[in-house]
């Protein structure tokens, strides 16, 4: 099993590695490993999207994530779709 502690290289990076745990142990298995996997090489405007992400509702991000519902900001959606990909690729 993976060890899913922070990283001490950045606070801004661990900030954000407690921000995605959640309430929810099935955002919990999303966020995380996407954090520490794949944030570091998105652009600078998917970082923001993601950390726009972190201010929604654990329910609504659920929703999303189980494709029930889609936001209706487009920045969400976005970075919906990209973590969406990165679980379920082609």
């Amino acid at each position: 099993m993976q060890d899913t502690q922070p990283l001490a290289d950045n606070s801004d990076f661990n900030r954000l590695w407690w921000h995605s745990r959640r309430g929810m142990l099935e955002l919990d298995v999303l966020l995380i490993p996407f954090l520490e996997k794949a944030y570091r090489d998105l652009d600078k405007e998917d970082q923001d999207r993601y950390e726009k992400l972190l201010v929604c509702e654990d329910t609504d991000m659920f929703e999303w994530f189980m494709q029930r519902s889609r936001p209706d900001d487009p920045d969400l959606q976005r970075i919906v779709d990209i973590i969406l990909a990165r679980v379920q690729p082609d």
